[in-house]
């Protein structure tokens, strides 16, 4: 009997550990494919980088002949100024390379979770990404950089002060602005990609609505002169972003409630016909 109870406990904790591998598989396996997908990202962000190295110059000759600082001269304070311009315009080259290929790689993550269906529509989203971060680019350069450009070079003439400026520095103020604004031209779609995999919905959305607009309005102040005006011509566009966000959202969850209902007439349809 002491025999057969040794035995029946070693085939208990044998089961028990056998589980506990089969629980812990699938766990090291999703976070081995997760290394792999950030593994191929890194790798694309530096070949962006090295692409955009190669660009860079073209790039900053555009944005001091054509961008509000336009006629200023500007001047280098460190050795480190040359170099460390050219890696700013690099990375924004290669964030633009890597934004599309990196949304690939978070669909590719999530696929074997989402049905053939879902598997193409959340596909669709990812030129989108490229699309929105270059609207979102675009309206930073275009519209606040030469607004918040304007505002502090009038403080400063205002105050009798002689405009010495650094590239670094300009450069910096330029960035400082682009970054922020494009990657929030992202919110419709990740918000689009999360309702899709049913992490998010309106409901939930228009709960945190308060706080969003908040978090939108103090981003918009920010980034922008201190002046009233300026705050209202850039959280306006933000806000209308997070409204935009909602509309499809809510377009994404209506489709996931029908398709819901019409599982549940199929499968109690189903049930009756075996049970008949």
């Amino acid at each position: 009997m002491a025999e057969q109870r040794q035995s029946s406990g070693q085939s208990a904790a044998g089961i028990r550990s056998r589980m506990r591998e089969e629980g812990m598989m699938p766990l090291l396996e999703h976070l081995g494919e997760l290394r792999r997908r950030l593994f191929w990202t890194v790798l694309v962000l530096v070949v962006g980088l090295c692409i955009g190295l190669y660009y860079a110059k073209p790039l900053y000759e555009f944005v001091i002949t054509d961008g509000p600082m336009n006629g200023v001269d500007l001047h280098t304070f460190s050795l480190w100024d040359g170099i460390g311009m050219y890696m700013k315009f690099a990375f924004l080259i290669s964030l633009v390379l890597v934004l599309p290929f990196g949304f690939y790689q978070l669909w590719s993550f999530v696929k074997p979770a989402l049905s053939p269906k879902e598997q193409k529509a959340t596909l669709k989203y990812i030129p989108f990404a490229l699309i929105l971060f270059l609207v979102g680019l675009s309206f930073a350069y275009f519209v606040i950089a030469p607004m918040a450009f304007e505002f502090t070079t009038s403080v400063s003439r205002s105050l009798g002060l002689i405009e010495t400026y650094g590239v670094m520095q300009y450069i910096q103020f330029l960035f400082n602005i682009l970054i922020p604004i494009s990657l929030l031209f992202e919110l419709p779609l990740v918000i689009m990609f999360l309702t899709k995999l049913r992490i998010l919905n309106p409901i939930r959305l228009r709960k945190m609505r308060r706080i969003a607009y908040f978090i939108m309005v103090l981003i918009g102040t920010l980034i922008t002169p201190p002046d009233v005006i300026s705050d209202v011509l850039v959280s306006i566009p933000l806000l209308l972003l997070y409204e935009i966000s909602i509309f499809l959202s809510t377009a994404v969850y209506k489709k996931q409630l029908a398709a819901d209902a019409a599982w549940e007439q199929d499968f109690e349809a189903g049930s009756a016909m075996n049970e008949s």
